[in-house]
């Protein structure tokens, strides 16, 4: 079976992106407002102000060759203010350069989902949060981003915890991007699991990142829910609703009525670079549905006219990775984790210009 043949057994609603650069940009903001009142909630707006203060320095970090800074970033917002803390490490050579911000489980930097060294001395700079310094990973909308916010849970298209995680993502681009030793025009975002899903929000929804790194995103993250195994839209309605707008819940039992699948939000990312990576034994996330959402999602590439995922004809192999254009692809073998296989194909991938 071909891959066009598996995709049509899904039967999936077209991305129809135009290729001229206005009809692209209305085409963009259509899905944007769709995947935000069906799935995700709404997006909050920036902040009036953003001010940040450096509260510890560490020079000696990855043996001084990028110094660790601990940062509290404080925004301000119509009923008041929040700060979440930042750690940043910046190599001192080859500045300025490019940057990860990655979203993560932790506050730990290195971390086992993050070897900054290995980063650092390939030259990138990498800017990481904990997620739970953000907003709570439950339904309890009172704490933290979400209480600042005063979200109404009460309304259909009220944002989940994942849109909120995305937004101080954002926020952590605005300061990045301000930094003499940052190139700013190469900033990517990246994530693992339910922060994968975080991340493909934060770029799909703020153009000014240049990549995405999504690893094993799976169920409304970058697997189609059309077809898919594993992890279904119930079991993530159940265990996970705080993750989405409360609206998404009536698609439940319902799941060929959606109006979007999840390549609309990988298409959100074209013509910038994308990579989604798959573990062969992650079947709750379900691989061949994550590969499928790339080859639906190309259409957007190749509707700008850009190369987008490089394949044969066929589901990759493990450990065969489609990089060569703009959309990026593997499985490797083994568990739902981010190794540091992920991140040597990532960097691959994006040192690629």
């Amino acid at each position: 079976m071909t891959l066009q043949d598996m995709l049509e057994a899904r039967a999936l609603p077209a991305v129809n992106f135009p290729s001229t650069a206005t009809g692209w940009w209305r085409r963009h903001m259509e899905l944007q407002q769709l995947l935000c009142r069906e799935a995700y909630g709404r997006l909050p707006p920036p902040p009036q102000q953003l001010s940040v203060r450096e509260v510890a320095v560490d020079e000696r970090f990855c043996a001084g060759n990028a110094p660790l800074r601990q940062l509290r970033l404080t925004v301000t917002l119509p009923r008041g203010q929040f700060t979440f803390p930042v750690s940043l490490a910046v190599p001192t050579a080859h500045r300025p350069c490019p940057l990860v911000v990655f979203i993560s489980f932790r506050p730990n930097m290195p971390d086992k989902y993050l070897p900054v060294e290995e980063l650092t001395d390939r030259g990138w700079a990498v800017a990481s949060f904990c997620y739970l310094n953000v907003t709570s990973d439950n339904s309890d909308f009172h704490d933290g981003l979400a209480g600042a916010l005063e979200v109404d849970r009460s309304l259909p298209d009220a944002p989940g915890k994942l849109i909120l995680w995305a937004w101080a993502a954002m926020r952590v681009l605005d300061h990045v991007r301000t930094l003499p030793e940052v190139d700013a025009r190469r900033v990517a975002v990246a994530g693992h699991s339910r922060l994968a899903k975080a991340a493909l929000l934060a770029g799909g929804l703020d153009t000014r990142f240049f990549a995405v790194l999504a690893n094993e995103p799976g169920t409304l993250g970058g697997a189609l829910t059309r077809g898919k195994t594993g992890e279904q839209l119930e079991d993530v309605c159940d265990t996970f609703p705080h993750f989405f707008c409360p609206h998404l819940r009536e698609y439940v039992g319902r799941e060929a009525e959606l109006p979007f699948d999840q390549h609309h939000l990988l298409a959100l990312i074209a013509p910038r670079k994308l990579y989604v990576a798959s573990a062969a034994q992650d079947l709750w996330a379900d691989p061949v549905s994550e590969f499928l959402g790339c080859c639906a999602a190309d259409t957007a590439w190749q509707a700008l006219g850009v190369p987008g995922l490089l394949c044969p004809d066929r589901l990759p192999r493990l450990g065969e990775a489609f990089s060569g254009g703009s959309l990026g692809y593997h499985v490797r073998p083994g568990e739902h984790y981010l190794s540091r296989y992920e991140w040597q194909r990532f960097l691959d991938f994006l040192d690629r210009m």
